[in-house]
């Protein structure tokens, strides 16, 4: 009879072993599948706002005037602050953005604008609209990101 206690034992601990690895596993699927899903939500709005603002600079171009717009922006993805920064070069104007405080410059999402645009400007998660304006001078345009608690 004494040898039947011990296999219960180890009978115990392995179910615990074998329960603690599955927890362990789903967890790191659901937090994989979480920040995967929380990157596609900011390229989709990180898309919709170079949308909004190549409209803004088509109408600029066309009226040699200025646009502007605001565009509702959420709060947060899923739990994450997250930013949006207009850059450019001497090639090209892009949008990127990403997760947290404040905008860096290691990103990998971005989205490019028509060329001949000079961009600036960035848009940090909060309670707010962005706030896009397009200016047309010359056949230069200038296109600008801000919240829109800061463009008054």
């Amino acid at each position: 009879m004494p040898s039947i206690a011990p296999g219960y034992l180890y009978t115990i601990v392995a179910l615990i072993a074998v329960s603690t690895l599955l927890s362990v596993a789903f967890l790191a699927y659901t937090n994989a599948f979480r920040a995967s899903s929380e990157t596609k939500q900011l390229k989709n709005l990180m898309d919709y706002v170079a949308a909004k603002g190549t409209e803004l600079l088509t109408l600029a171009l066309k009226t040699n005037t200025t646009a502007e717009t605001f565009v509702q922006m959420p709060t947060i993805i899923g739990d994450k602050q997250y930013w949006l920064q207009l850059k450019n070069d001497s090639a090209e104007a892009w949008l990127e953005g990403g997760f947290g405080n404040t905008p860096t410059e290691a990103t990998d999402l971005k989205v490019y604008l028509p060329q001949g645009t000079s961009a600036g400007g960035y848009y940090l998660a909060g309670y707010g609209a962005a706030y896009l304006e397009c200016q047309a001078r010359n056949s230069m345009l200038q296109l600008n990101l801000t919240s829109s608690r800061n463009s008054d």
